[in-house]
């Protein structure tokens, strides 16, 4: 707990002080340091301030510096006289013994650190993240993938990491969301350390933001990560000599391998422990940005060291920097000191001396500065690139094809074409297999428990509905596995480059087509991962269009569908189809919004293309398995209940008459009446209410239409004495069968005369799937990043109405060719 929660009478022992440079200092001058144990004297009724004794004598903190304090409460134990006592390393003062309990409660306290991962895109930090704490996060090389806070933890030494994985950004501007995002990271959960990722391949560049870093006056440590790749490149550089020009540790580190993490620990340790004294090499630097800029800063200083409050989160020096750099965020914060007239007034003429001196305005003069210190501080290290191996030597190579002018479409399409492919053909066998055991699993609750409701329940709502869904398992892991390694090995960034004039046309730019690439994993990180997006206008326009694009819930539908009524050898052109044909609305309704809901200018395109890094198999596997783990997850959770749900309302009211048959005892069901209900709503399109039934489920998410149809179709037995059909595995057959028998009983034709009408009807039944209402995940993330349930309604009417629209036109030309 924090030391401005104790009450008056109370005391505790303090595990560690939070804050910034020389406020932090300050109070551990003061005696506030770890293992002392400090008493609440007098606390006023306005809180401010509050009287401590701590090391035999008293003193006064304000409320919001108390607040910064971690203590150990110990409400038991009594406050006398006080003695030294060595404390597992620490050194804790007072006259009664502590008990074992304390000491261990303090031990556990005192030896968690927090830590906070900052770094350019593309840098490893994630991979960092998930090699320390074993946690399974995204690993894409492309800018943009840890789009939030990820938290997890690691065990070193006996000390506990608590690590937060934050977003890639290339400093701490106010530029992009990401940006302000780290800063605000930063400055309101300060961590106890930072640890600086740096791309040593990209020396020069990714040391920008450790100087913006300095400024913070923070604890940090800086890992010089993939140092495999400089020296196979030859690269020279005396990192100890670096480490004391910037004045913090840095440490040789390949986080793919687990290369210096070790070491990486220890400094982040010994920096915790502020063990300063041990370390004469590693002291907080001041980067000179000239004269001019240095008077500048030190009159702005003059007037934020008075403000306590502002020190208490910020580095003044920072602050002043900031605000040379006509930085918005921290104007704003400038605004509301009593002084702000003339602290603005410092900073103009500071501005306008610099202007003067050197010809450039004062935020260029402060970079200048820093890539001056970067490139002083580089040629001092002997820092030199070597030729042995150029990182992007092959990299160029391969964009030479995959983005070339005119074979970069067609290789998109045909990877594409070549990931549906091998779902399906690749994932028959196993599929097969897994079908065999649900099929298996119900013959034998058919056997073994006797008739009623419960073995009807367990046949007909468990085994065939999750079964339904469960044994497109292995098409689901084989999609993943193909886009895991686009994303992993840095293809998908080209993607965006390849189609940043596509995207310009429909008023983006090719960082859109990031978002719009992962929606086909699922449209929530998507959606939250348009924060990349520096324009508004760009990022809400992608976020209402995103569900246009075919989510990974969407593929076990348009597999049992294309499977019942498509030959084995069209299901892939079938599945292509329907993935164009949501680009191509995606194009069109961004062109429509940008024109009338989003107007507005956009922001250039601005992406790092990293050079192809070629992910381990390990590396895949993992990834591709946690998706899996994911569906296996849905499976026993949303779909098991969604599906006793939907055989329950199928199931009741129990007929007088025993002797009805199972269709007959669906239609006069609760469901069966429900769908006839609004069956009239799709008469357009072909549907009967069974279809309707399961467009309706899927709204809270889209595998339960396939468990429904699963529920559904399963509980029939109006089949076609019709032996002329023939598909391919056949385990579709009665799916195909009986929406067939439906049409032909609809329009009062032959099984055979209705086969194609079917066949349209299923197609039209995918083209709404792909459509219309996203999920509810999915609104909710809309509302969540837009901040208004204005623009997360208006994505689910609009792309309802648009299934609608487009599902009935398609429908009733194709009739007119049948």
């Amino acid at each position: 707990m924090k030391l401005s929660e104790l009450k008056t009478g109370q005391s505790g022992i303090i595990i560690k002080v939070s804050g910034h440079g020389g406020f932090r200092k300050r109070i551990i001058e003061m005696g506030f340091i770890s293992g002392k144990r400090v008493e609440v004297l007098l606390n006023a009724p306005l809180r401010d301030p509050v009287k401590y004794k701590i090391m035999g004598y008293e003193v006064s903190l304000r409320h919001s510096e108390a607040d910064l304090i971690e203590v150990l409460p110990d409400h038991e134990e009594t406050h006398s006289e006080i003695q030294t006592e060595t404390l597992h390393g620490l050194k804790c003062n007072d006259h009664a013994p502590l008990s074992d309990k304390m000491k261990e409660a303090l031990k556990q306290k005192r030896h968690t650190i927090n830590v906070a991962l900052v770094g350019n895109p593309n840098c490893g930090k994630t991979s960092l993240f998930n090699f320390a704490s074993g946690a399974h996060e995204r690993v894409g090389n492309y800018s943009g993938v840890t789009v939030d806070a990820k938290y997890g933890w690691a065990e070193f030494e006996g000390y506990r990491f608590e690590l937060v994985d934050l977003p890639g950004t290339y400093s701490l501007s106010a530029y992009s969301p990401e940006e302000l995002y780290v800063r605000k990271q930063l400055v309101e959960k300060t961590p106890d350390v930072v640890i600086n990722v740096i791309d040593a391949s990209n020396l020069e560049r990714n040391l920008y933001l450790t100087t913006q870093l300095i400024d913070m006056h923070l604890r940090m440590v800086c890992a010089l990560n993939m140092f495999d790749e400089t020296e196979q490149r030859g690269d020279h550089i005396d990192h100890q000599k670096l480490s004391e020009l910037f004045g913090v540790p840095m440490v040789p580190t390949v986080f793919t391998t687990g290369r210096g993490v070790d070491q990486l620990f220890r400094e982040i340790i010994a920096t915790y422990e502020g063990q300063e004294d041990s370390q004469p090499n590693f002291r907080h630097v001041h980067i000179n940005h000239g004269h001019e800029l240095e008077h500048g800063i030190d009159e702005i200083q003059e007037h934020l060291k008075q403000e306590a409050d502002l020190r208490q989160k910020y580095s003044t020096r920072y602050l002043a920097i900031k605000l040379l750099e006509n930085d918005a965020e921290v104007e704003k914060i400038i605004s509301r000191l009593p002084d702000a007239k003339e602290i603005i007034e410092h900073r103009n003429q500071a501005a306008a001396r610099v202007k003067e001196e050197t010809g450039n305005d004062s935020e260029t003069a402060v970079m200048d500065a820093k890539y001056g210190f970067i490139h002083g501080a580089l040629k001092e290290a002997e820092y030199s690139t070597g030729r042995q191996k150029d990182t992007y030597r092959t990299t160029h190579v391969i964009d030479a094809v995959l983005t070339n002018r005119y074979l970069g479409f067609p290789i998109f399409l045909l990877l594409l074409l070549l990931m549906f492919s091998a779902t399906f053909t690749l994932g028959q066998y196993p599929m097969d297999w897994i079908e065999a055991g649900v099929e298996w699993l119900g013959n034998l609750i058919s056997e073994t428990l006797p008739d009623g409701p419960i073995k009807d329940m367990l046949i007909d709502g468990v085994v065939g509905g999750v079964g339904a869904v469960i044994v497109f398992l292995p098409q689901i892991l084989i999609l993943y596995f193909f886009i895991s390694y686009m994303e992993d090995c840095g293809y998908m960034a080209r993607a965006a480059f390849i189609m940043d004039k596509l995207m310009h046309k429909m008023g983006l730019h090719g960082k859109s087509f990031i978002p719009l690439i992962m929606g086909f994993g699922c449209n929530v990180p998507a959606i939250m991962s348009t924060r990349t997006i520096e324009s508004r206008r760009s990022r809400l326009v992608t976020m209402l269009i995103l569900p246009m694009m075919s989510c990974s819930a969407r593929v076990p539908i348009y597999i049992m569908i294309t499977g019942s009524f498509f030959a084995l050898k069209y299901r892939s052109l079938v599945m292509l189809s329907l993935y164009l044909i949501g680009i191509i609305m995606a194009v069109v309704l961004s062109r429509l919004f940008t024109k009338t809901v989003a107007k507005g200018e956009d922001t250039p395109f601005v992406m790092e293309l990293p050079p192809y890094r070629f992910p381990t198999w390990k590396a895949i596997g993992r990834h591709t398995w946690e998706k899996g783990k994911q569906y296996l997850k849905k499976m026993g959770g949303i779909i098991l209940v969604a599906s006793i749900i939907v055989w329950a309302l199928g199931y009741f009211p129990i007929p007088d008459n025993p002797d009805m048959g199972k269709q007959e005892r669906q239609e006069q069901s609760y469901i069966g009446k429900l769908g006839h209900t609004i069956e009239p709503l799709f008469k357009a399109q072909g549907f009967d209410w069974k279809l309707d039934m399961g467009l309706l489920a899927g709204v809270g998410a889209k595998e339960i239409v396939a468990s429904t149809l699963g529920v559904l179709y399963s509980n029939n037995d109006s089949f076609s004495d019709d032996n002329d059909f023939n598909d391919e595995g056949g385990k579709y057959e009665i799916l195909h069968r009986q929406i067939t028998a439906e049409v032909a009983r609809e329009n009062g034709i032959s099984y055979k005369e209705a086969e194609p009408i079917a066949t349209l009807t299923a197609y039209c039944f995918l083209l709404f799937v792909l459509l219309y209402f996203p999920c509810v995940a999915t609104i909710a993330a809309i509302k969540g990043e837009t901040g208004s349930w204005r623009w997360a309604l208006f994505a689910a009417g609009y792309t309802t109405a648009l299934a609608w629209i487009v599902s009935a036109a398609v429908f009733q030309i194709g009739r007119l060719f049948i």
